[in-house]
């Protein structure tokens, strides 16, 4: 696995560096100490997982989440010194799939980043396909096409649709979409699920004041409903 690390701190790179070299040995993991490097980094190693700070030399890391996500559905973990709601909003917005506010617990980083590669992993049980209107996924490539054209994914997205789709017609809480998309530690956080929400209806191109396949129950959860 390669790793990316864009954190103009020494002393936070190294200490995420070494976590994730004890979490996953053969790990390759390249530093990167400024926006611009961080874009050069990642065009070159092609990483599989990326951790990016906010507060960096320009470009600042929402522009270079911004960047990557023109190109790329790699996992992206956020870190950030502003605890302000609407900055981690616009974080995830961007294409971030978590973020995390300094300082943080490095034990939670290295959590966060598992559940991270756990999700870019999923392996449906066995080789199945479904379909919807012109929606289309496969399970088993993590494929999901809207009229017959390939929609790219980050794995956060593809996860939360899958999880949607696999009990489609029935309302999933909210409480159940965010324990079985980010995990237990996320089920007081709802922030997540309406942004993933939003990014996915406007991957699907689902109009949410008209939904052919997320439907909004409110104060409950949502539900994948096949368009008549």
């Amino acid at each position: 696995m390669k790793l990316l690390i864009a954190e103009d701190t020494p002393e936070i790179a190294r200490a995420v560096a070494y976590g994730a070299r004890l979490t996953w040995p053969v790990c390759r993991v390249t530093i990167a100490t400024s926006g611009m490097e961080a874009l050069t980094r990642f065009g070159e190693e092609e990483p599989d997982l990326v951790v990016l700070d906010v507060q960096m030399p320009p470009p600042n890391g929402f522009e270079v989440c911004r960047h990557i996500r023109e190109n790329s559905t790699v996992p992206i973990l956020m870190l950030t010194v502003r605890d302000a709601t609407l900055d981690k909003v616009h974080a995830l917005d961007l294409g971030a799939d978590d973020y995390l506010t300094k300082p943080f617990d490095h034990l939670e980083l290295l959590a966060r980043l598992r559940a991270l590669v756990r999700r870019s992993s999923i392996q449906a049980d066995s080789p199945s396909h479904f379909a919807a209107g012109d929606l289309t996924l496969d399970f088993a490539a993590q494929e999901v096409r809207v009229g017959g054209k390939e929609v790219r994914l980050t794995p956060t997205e593809y996860r939360l649709l899958e999880v949607l789709v696999r009990r489609a017609g029935a309302v999933v809480p909210h409480q159940v979409l965010l324990q079985e998309v980010w995990g237990p530690e996320y089920v007081a956080v709802p922030q997540y699920l309406k942004v993933f929400v939003r990014r996915l209806r406007n991957k699907l191109g689902d109009d949410p004041d008209a939904p052919r396949y997320i439907h909004t129950i409110r104060g409950t959860g949502y539900r994948f409903s096949s368009p008549r």
